[in-house]
Parts: C-alpha cells; sequence; structure tokens
C-alpha cells in the first residue's frame, strides 16, 4: 500500500531491494541470520574479477574485502593496520639489503584440499612480477628474483631495492594462488571456478547480483563464525538504506551520513564509525587549463574543507592538505594550503580570468559510491564558481574511474578515494603523482624528478624526509587537491558483531553473531 508520503523513486528502491533478495538461490536476509549461521552484507561495488593480481579490479580497494574472504595474502594487517602473519609467518632483508627471505606456513590448504607450498609463493610472487600477465603492481614484484626453496624457506635476490616491498605483500595484488590448480584449468577456468585458501569458499556467483561464500572448515586460522556469507552488490547508497530496513540485509557500509545517524538510533541496528586509510580527493591531470598552475592553485585554495565535513559530512571526516593523513609515515602537519578566495581571484586574474570571464574544465565523480561523494563535488563547483571557475560535472562508475585513469585520460579534474591501507609515502603520494604510474595521471618533470631517487633509497630517514619535500612541492604547485580523511561510516544489526578496519576493509571472517 502506497501513499503520498512515499515517493515512486523510494518505491521503486525498495522493489530492487526486495527482487535482489528474491534472485538469490535459498533466499537471504535477517531470518537467516538470526540462527547464526549467514550474514548478508549489502555492498557498495560490484566485483569484476575473481583474479584478485591482474585487471583494473585488483587495484580498487573496496574490492579487496572480497578477495581477502576467499584468498590469503602473503601477510596481513590486524585492524589497527599493523602487520601479522597470513601465508608468511616471517620475513625480512639481509643486512645489506640485497637478498630477502621469507618462511612459508605449513598448515594452510587450498579450497580443494591440496597443501599450499613454498612453490605456490614462489609461482605467485614470479606471475606477479612478470609484465606479461597484467597485475598493475608489476613493477613492485618485478624487483626480486631468482628464487630458491630450502624446506618452508624462500630466498630471492633483490633486483632493485623496493623499500615498501613487503607491506605491499599485505595490499593490492599481494594474495597467494595455487599454482597447479591455475595451471591445470587456466585463467577462464580460473574465473569460473576460483579456489584460494582463505576463511571463505565460492559457493555461487551472479554478476552484478551478488556472491554467495561457504566457511572454510579447513582454515590455518580457524573456520569463521558464519557458516554463509552473501555479498549483495548494491552501488546505490539509498538502496543499501532500504536493505538495512527492510531486513535484506544485516550489514552495509558508506551509507550517507544523515542516514547513519538516523539508523543507529533504531532499535535493533548499531552504527560504528573510524577514521579510515581512504582520503577524499581531486586528481588533477595536466592537460589543458590544467597546465596553468594559477588555475590549479586557485582551484585549490577556493575550497573551505571544513564547512564540506562540517555541512555536508555532519562532521564525519578530518580535513587535509596533503595525500598523507596523521597515521602515514610522512605526514608533516606544516604543509598547509589555505582556504583564501581572494586570493584565487587574484591568482585567476594572473591568467585572465574571472567570475564574468571564467576558466572552465570538467570534473568527473562517482555518485554514491562514497558518501555525499556527488553532492561534495556539487558543493566544490558552486565554491569555485564564485571565484571565476566553471566547471562540468560528469558522473560515473568507479570502475570507468580505473579504466579512464589506467590510459591516463582522466578530465581536467577527477574525484577519488585514494586508499593506502600500508601508510607509506611511496603509496599515498608516489604512485598518485609519479607520471610514469598506472595510478598517476599528473605527467610534471618537477613532481618526476623530486620523486625518481627515492624509489630506491635504501636511508628509511633520508627516504621520509624526501617524500615530505615532494608533498610541500605539490602543494605550493597544486598538484593535486588532498580534500579530507574519511570516517567509515557501517551500520549493522545488533545480533552480528563487526570489526571495524583501518584500512576501510570490511571483512566477514571479523564477523560473529552477537547475544
Amino acid at each position: 500500500m502506497t501513499g503520498p508520503s512515499l515517493s515512486r523513486r523510494t518505491m521503486l528502491q525498495l522493489s530492487g531491494a526486495g527482487a535482489a533478495t528474491l534472485l538469490i538461490p535459498g533466499g537471504v536476509g535477517r531470518v537467516l541470520a538470526q540462527d547464526g549461521s549467514t550474514v548478508t552484507i549489502a555492498y557498495n561495488v560490484n566485483l569484476p574479477s575473481f583474479d584478485p593480481t591482474v585487471g583494473a579490479s585488483a587495484v580498487n580497494p573496496t574490492i579487496q574485502s572480497i578477495y581477502q574472504a576467499v584468498f590469503d595474502p602473503y601477510i596481513r594487517q590486524a585492524p589497527d593496520l599493523e602487520f601479522e602473519p597470513g601465508i608468511l609467518t616471517d620475513w625480512g632483508w639481509n643486512e645489506d639489503k640485497t637478498k630477502i627471505h621469507m618462511t612459508v606456513r605449513d598448515d594452510a590448504v587450498w579450497h580443494n584440499g591440496d597443501k599450499v607450498t613454498p612453490e605456490d609463493v614462489v609461482w605467485s610472487l614470479e606471475r606477479a612480477g612478470n609484465e606479461n600477465t597484467g597485475n598493475p603492481i608489476q613493477f613492485v614484484w618485478s624487483t626480486i628474483g631468482n628464487f630458491q626453496i630450502d624446506g618452508n624457506t624462500v630466498t630471492a635476490d633483490v633486483k632493485q631495492y623496493q623499500p615498501d616491498l613487503f607491506k605491499w605483500m599485505a595490499f593490492l595484488t599481494g594474495y597467494v594462488l595455487p599454482k597447479k590448480y591455475y595451471e591445470e584449468v587456466g585463467p577462464e577456468g580460473f574465473e569460473a571456478k576460483p579456489i584460494g585458501s582463505g576463511p571463505y569458499m565460492v559457493d555461487t556467483f551472479e554478476r552484478n547480483a551478488f556472491l554467495r561464500l561457504k566457511a572454510n572448515p579447513d582454515y590455518w586460522g580457524g573456520k569463521p563464525a558464519f557458516e554463509t556469507v552473501i555479498f549483495k552488490f548494491v552501488p546505490d547508497a539509498t538502496s543499501r538504506v532500504a536493505e538495512i530496513e527492510s531486513g535484506a540485509a544485516d550489514v552495509t557500509l558508506e551509507i550517507p551520513y544523515e542516514e547513519f545517524d538516523r539508523l543507529k538510533d533504531k532499535p535493533g541496528i548499531v552504527g560504528e564509525t573510524i577514521p579510515i586509510s581512504d582520503i577524499a580527493m581531486i586528481f588533477i591531470n595536466d592537460i589543458g587549463v590544467m597546465k596553468d598552475e594559477n588555475v590549479r592553485r586557485a582551484a585549490a585554495m577556493s575550497i573551505n574543507k571544513k564547512a564540506i565535513v562540517d555541512r555536508l559530512l555532519r562532521g564525519y571526516g578530518v580535513p587535509i592538505d596533503t595525500l598523507q593523513t596523521p597515521e602515514y609515515d610522512a605526514y608533516d602537519p606544516s604543509i598547509t594550503v589555505p582556504y583564501d578566495p581572494d586570493m584565487a581571484k587574484e591568482l585567476l586574474a594572473k591568467s585572465g580570468y574571472s567570475p564574468d570571464n571564467p576558466v572552465k574544465f570538467t570534473i568527473q565523480t562517482t555518485r554514491g559510491f562514497k558518501p555525499k561523494d556527488y553532492e561534495m563535488v556539487q558543493a566544490i563547483v558552486g565554491m569555485w564558481r564564485q571565484v571565476g571557475i566553471e566547471a562540468t560535472i560528469e558522473v560515473y562508475e568507479i570502475a570507468k574511474h580505473f579504466e579512464l585513469r589506467a590510459r591516463d585520460e582522466l578530465a581536467e579534474a577527477a574525484f577519488y578515494n585514494w586508499g593506502n591501507a600500508i601508510g607509506d609515502p611511496s603509496t599515498s603520494t608516489g604512485h598518485a603523482m609519479f607520471g610514469p604510474s598506472p595510478h598517476s595521471v599528473w605527467d610534471g618533470q618537477e613532481v618526476f624528478d623530486a620523486i625518481a631517487p627515492l624509489w630506491a633509497e635504501k636511508d628509511e630517514a633520508k627516504r621520509i624526509e624526501g617524500w615530505k619535500k615532494v608533498d610541500k612541492l605539490i602543494a605550493e604547485t597544486g598538484a593535486v587537491i588532498p580534500l579530507l580523511q574519511y570516517v567509515q561510516p557501517i551500520v549493522h544489526v545488533d545480533s552480528v558483531a563487526v570489526v571495524p578496519q583501518a584500512n576501510g576493509m570490511l571483512l566477514p571472517q571479523k564477523m560473529t553473531p552477537e547475544g
């Protein structure tokens, strides 16, 4: 029954949520979750591919929650980002950092019952370092080679010192895959029936709809609490809210903060927020008008970040002026970009622009992928208009962002959430701003020259200080616009306990029945 208080749009969204529930074999929802066997997650992104080591999806931080449920990383991260054993129980460099050593655990098995071996680790690392396999982080993994196996110990030569190598083993594409099984079935067979050594096994997958996982009874870390986990792919934020309110899902994340505040006060629903390692930023592509430093600096100085956090995000966010958050190794609080619209007008005037003769460009953004992403861009466009910048908003899906970024075809400005779960400046600043990186669209020579020597710097203090200088240069030239550190909103029913992760992942293996 409908009435004047329920719009047609709301009805469609609610109907969509119900339809998604009915499509899943066996049904889903709070009824099953209450018996302690199933948890249903309304997730904010689709799963494009099951191989966690190749293609654009491999470097999407949001998808890692799903990958880490099925596959084991070489090294894991605790909720506070501290590193802990995964498939590797020990790791490190020799004294002069010309070799690495790794110890492979002996109690891990693949989902088909085969034992995880040091040969799997070597094969996975060699495959990741092969430029022909399509690993987006190939330039990290290719820095080691000449692997040797002695029992459960693997050693390798360092071809080029990579200071954050072991940190990457806990992050994007840092997963161990089954050598024998993959070679038997090939890429297509693996995509059709993937196996890992993680806490959950793939049961059923309907592209663009849902993924159902079953608990791995032989998991080396212990069988997870929920027998069944269902990821329902619900990119629309309003629909994720409806999933929780209708009882069709037990857990969701990344919803508008006003909805978070409303839902967490409802009986039976719990809300949790923590600052995470993602930051909201605007990529600047140095094409067209963005080659003009005055335009870039004016665009940065005319954004009132505090107002965005306070008014749009209800205080859930931390304004920042560099690509480092306070938790990162190279954070420098002295680097600031003031909110100064008058100075922004002066800078634009130097290049012949004004509110009556605005500079024009496009800004791209997702809509509903992160809380208030589109609304933030709308607000920024309004602030820009006041100083003499006329920006046209283009909305796209997150997968399109990765595709365009990899081809260096983003618009002059592109809103994005940059993740740096390992906390190293090579990730937060390096890969975002180093022209040859597939994750960067900034090609400026000055930044390139400042970053290049730091990739292999063995003196850690000198390396960190070097990255701080890079961040200062970037801030002074407007090469990127950092906005804020995200605070992630998670809501869940009170019958499910959730462990928030500082890296932004939502891990079902950390969830347990409550009460």
